[in-house]
């Protein structure tokens, strides 16, 4: 049994549900929440559910098409529970939080994307979604007829040209097919983290986050193995220098047989980081 707000608990409850069988992904951005916020309860995380319930049950009962779908999710949460985003949003740290953006309703692409997922799903229709470059959205129904929506504009619907657009703009490059695959739960709250973690990389003071953020990342079964090295250089920055120095070393024991030199260059900031205890 869990100790309400106990962050190695929320921790433990985190790493075996990103390891199950079938992740709820829901249940894994409320134990980000809760990890982010050691007053969370248990009760806080059931009342979060308890809303993306009453949500869908919101939603027109017999909703068949996915064209119908888009519409009734973009009646229900953009136009009458005001979920939308704006770009102020993605200088908050709460917008990255599933619990403050059902509070809020306001969010980044991916959480307003999480919300009307998770609503959608429990009203009973066949939702995924996309992680495209710079901005995440939804789809319904098969993948391969594209019939999209934009939470963060409401839940604006979009065609297969309009995802174009979006990936010109953000990389300048046209799509590739690789970016329509449906993203798994592990790699939503993957992709959740790495924004959690860039937010905080600007801001010095809240090494915090970005360590507590790298941290639920390596939880997960599949993640960059540099970020085992981003999380030693944290804890260099916070004064943990032995600990960091340790994880640095046996970050550069995996770089031998890839990158020599540069494992060579991680030792000796190693080697630095203990330096800095004489």
């Amino acid at each position: 049994m869990t100790d309400e707000g106990d962050v190695t608990d929320w921790r433990r409850e985190f790493a075996e549900e990103a390891r199950s069988e079938r992740p709820d992904l829901a249940r894994l951005c409320l134990l980000v929440c809760a990890v982010a916020d050691p007053a969370m309860t248990q009760a806080d995380l059931d009342a979060a559910e308890i809303e993306l319930d009453r949500l869908a049950g919101l939603v027109p009962y017999g909703t068949r098409d996915a064209d119908a779908w888009v519409t009734a999710l973009a009646d229900v949460l953009g136009h009458r529970a005001g979920f939308q985003g704006v770009p102020a949003d993605y200088q908050r740290l709460e917008s990255s939080l599933l619990h403050e953006v059902l509070r809020r309703r306001r969010g980044l692409p991916i959480l307003l994307s999480v919300v009307w997922m998770e609503v959608a799903r429990r009203a009973g229709a066949h939702v995924y979604g996309l992680g495209l470059p710079g901005h995440f959205v939804i789809g319904f129904g098969d993948p391969a007829e594209l019939r999209l929506a934009d939470p963060f504009a409401g839940g604006r619907a979009m065609t297969g040209a309009d995802a174009e657009l979006l990936v010109a703009g953000a990389t300048g490059e046209a799509l590739d097919p690789s970016m329509l695959r449906p993203a798994t739960p592990a790699a939503i709250v993957l992709r959740i983290l790495n924004n959690i973690r860039a937010w905080a990389s600007t801001r010095p003071e809240r090494s915090d986050v970005a360590l507590w953020a790298v941290e639920l990342s390596l939880l997960l079964p599949s993640h960059p193995a540099r970020l085992r090295y981003e999380r030693a250089e944290l804890l260099v920055q916070r004064g943990d220098f032995l600990t960091g120095a340790a994880e640095m070393e046996a970050y550069a024991t995996i770089m031998d047989a890839v990158e020599p030199s540069a494992a060579q260059t991680i030792r000796n900031r190693a080697k630095a980081a203990r330096a800095r205890l004489n």
